[in-house]
């Protein structure tokens, strides 16, 4: 008897556009469900930008209803108040699948791009191309998109063992 599918949400942070991508993962089988983004305005003070973010993200999970989500770690910019700005978002992306009960798992960018890709210092547009290679039909027209397909693949990869260590434990 085989497990039944789980369904994955891939979010890859950010203040102006946090991509979102959902997958179905049933062994190593992957399918394609729908990805996009939400963007907040920028003429918009702080707080409802935040606010669209998570109206955004809270959409996508009713629309979806995934099981699992999984949340691409800050990295740290040059530009202190960039990295700021970048955490705030990051907070939203955690505390919308975490309001709607979904376990939560946070992978950094350089391990995403080697599970995608292979090496974890790979060019956005290998990430586009491996997406499109693991999900022949996604529709992933952004880069944001992508990069949150492929945190939703990161996180298809790890789960199992994610599970194991935590029941060893």
């Amino acid at each position: 008897m085989t497990a039944p599918p789980i369904r994955i949400l891939g979010i890859d942070p950010g203040l102006r556009n946090t991509g979102w991508g959902v997958i179905e993962c049933q062994g190593s089988r992957l399918s394609f469900i729908a990805c996009g983004r939400v963007r907040s305005d920028g003429s918009l003070d702080m707080g409802n930008r935040l606010r669209q973010l998570h109206e955004g993200l809270m959409q996508v999970i009713a629309d979806y209803a995934p099981h699992e989500a999984a949340v691409e770690e800050t990295f740290v910019n040059r530009d202190p108040q960039s990295t700021l700005k970048l955490g705030q978002a990051r907070g939203v992306a955690l505390m919308a699948p975490a309001l709607a009960g979904l376990v939560i798992a946070e992978y950094a960018a350089n391990l995403v791009k080697k599970t995608v890709v292979g090496a974890g210092h790979a060019e956005k547009a290998q990430i586009q191309m491996m997406v499109r290679v693991l999900l022949p039909a996604s529709a992933a027209t952004s880069a944001d998109a992508a990069d949150a397909l492929a945190v939703a693949i990161c996180h298809a990869q790890h789960r199992g063992a994610r599970a194991l260590k935590a029941a060893l434990a």
